[in-house]
């Protein structure tokens, strides 16, 4: 059914917006650029993207609203309903998945009484928002659990279960790594490209766990000098001393350093027969 014209801001309210928005849209040689930034600014307003915040998108850009709508709906970053306090994001790809993320997100559901469907994933109280989220990078500290995009590494059904009772009880609750928790709308302001002004959030937010740089290291040549090797499943690991690679050898294994006969000996290399033969 056709729906009225969505309503205003208020007056205040849309006096601050406006100032905002003036702002990032500097930022950008182009202004529909900006758009993303803009989307995160109207949801730190009401904590999501309500059809207010597409019209007030739409004539900051010169856009139209489906324009705009279809990029807030193509994002999963932006809600389209109102949502909890809290953000409670657990990581169900294929790693976190298998190492107990469905589970953990099993238990979460029940002890929190939502339901499996978008509009019943926010608790009575407003406070905890639950929802799949996909992989976040941290496959070392798998399964993962984010809250407001802060995050709770290494998690159980049991840890994550004290996590969101903390939170619904109001008390203080400390990311794994990273700046200190704040509400979802204040996170939005912050991806919407202002400043966190926290006394210490800045300095807080850090860098990638000693697990995560491993890669690195060993591709800048700072491994230890007795790099341990994970054999084959069912076999003990080795020690192997690192090696400098000889001319014929290659350091990216997207070169295929070796011909397929001598790497796969079951699917020797050879000329390309003929269609049909």
């Amino acid at each position: 059914m056709p729906q009225l014209p969505a309503p205003a801001y208020p007056a205040e309210v849309l006096a601050r917006l406006e100032a905002d928005a003036k702002e990032v849209i500097a930022r950008y040689p182009g202004s529909r650029s900006a758009l993303l930034p803009l989307l995160h600014l109207v949801q730190s307003e009401e904590g999501y993207v309500s059809r207010t915040g597409v019209a007030f998108c739409a004539d900051q850009l010169g856009l139209t609203t489906a324009e705009v709508t279809a990029v807030a709906t193509f994002y999963s970053m932006y809600r389209r309903r109102p949502g909890g306090e809290y953000q409670v994001g657990v990581c169900t790809n294929t790693l976190c998945a298998v190492m107990g993320g469905d589970a953990i997100f099993d238990r979460l559901k029940d002890h929190l009484g939502v339901g499996d469907d978008e509009a019943g994933m926010t608790t009575d109280d407003g406070k905890v928002t639950l929802e799949h989220i996909e992989c976040n990078a941290a496959c070392d500290f798998a399964p993962v659990v984010m809250v407001n995009w802060e995050f709770f590494d290494n998690q159980t059904p049991e840890s994550a279960t004290r996590l969101v009772d903390d939170l619904i009880a109001g008390r203080t609750v400390e990311p794994t790594r990273g700046a200190p928790l704040c509400s979802y709308k204040e996170t939005a302001r912050i991806l919407a490209g202002f400043p966190d002004q926290r006394p210490g959030a800045v300095e807080a937010s850090g860098g990638a766990g000693a697990a995560s740089l491993v890669g690195l290291k060993l591709a800048r040549g700072e491994a230890a000098p007795q790099t341990r090797v994970v054999g084959p499943r069912g076999e003990a690991p080795q020690d192997s001393a690192p090696h400098d690679p000889s001319p014929t050898e290659h350091l990216s294994s997207h070169d295929a350093p070796q011909q397929t006969s001598a790497s796969d000996p079951a699917n020797p290399a050879g000329p390309t027969a003929e269609e049909g033969e």
